[in-house]
């Protein structure tokens, strides 16, 4: 979570939206009631690290502590645990040992709209997700810049207007994929 995180909130309230929010541990005691608001609006709680290092670097038991400590730093601002992972960088996704190791379903994506590198540019981002989002995409955005929730609030109503729900990745993964995410797997998408 951010300083931005409240207006993509309001953003995602009003257009009646959810989605996955992959923290960074070190971040959340900082903004535990923006954390719990997000799990009171139905969004689902995931981690990315404590801190963000690359995993596929980490021993068994570095990647168990990022893990646990996020974990415990989220439930202890909103009252539930992560339930999917983020790797930093993507560091890791089809490592098993890295995979086995988390204890959570592993989530990537399928549409990397490379906000964190264009911050000064939210058209950037509204036209990568517009021009590029198929049904059952993960989309990968950044709280972390203000630019990024500028960008949302143009794309959430435009997706909305088009037709497409947006829902968590666990609701993705049942209703579009038919699956329920398991630990030790990763996953990009769920388009049929």
């Amino acid at each position: 979570p951010s300083p931005h995180t409240a207006r993509l909130l309001n953003c995602l309230e009003k257009y009646g939206a959810k989605a996955t929010f992959f923290m960074v541990g070190y971040s959340v005691p900082n903004y535990k009631g923006t954390v719990k608001r997000m799990a009171k609006l139905g969004c689902e709680l995931g981690s990315h690290s404590y801190d963000h290092p690359a995993f596929s670097k980490l021993s068994y038991s570095g990647i168990r502590s990022q893990v646990t400590r996020t974990n415990q730093v989220i439930h202890d601002a909103a009252g539930v645990y992560p339930t999917v992972f983020r790797l930093p960088y993507g560091d890791g996704a089809s490592n098993a040992s890295v995979l086995s190791a988390l204890g959570l379903p592993s989530i990537c994506w399928s549409l990397d709209t490379r906000d964190w590198a264009n911050t000064g540019n939210p058209q950037h981002t509204v036209n990568e997700v517009l021009n590029n989002v198929k049904d059952g995409d993960i989309d990968l955005m950044h709280d972390l810049h203000s630019s990024t929730v500028t960008a949302a609030e143009t794309i959430i109503p435009a997706l909305k207007k088009r037709g497409f729900q947006m829902v968590t990745v666990s609701q993705l993964a049942k209703y579009r994929g038919k699956t329920t995410l398991k630990s030790g797997k990763s996953y990009y998408n769920f388009r049929k």
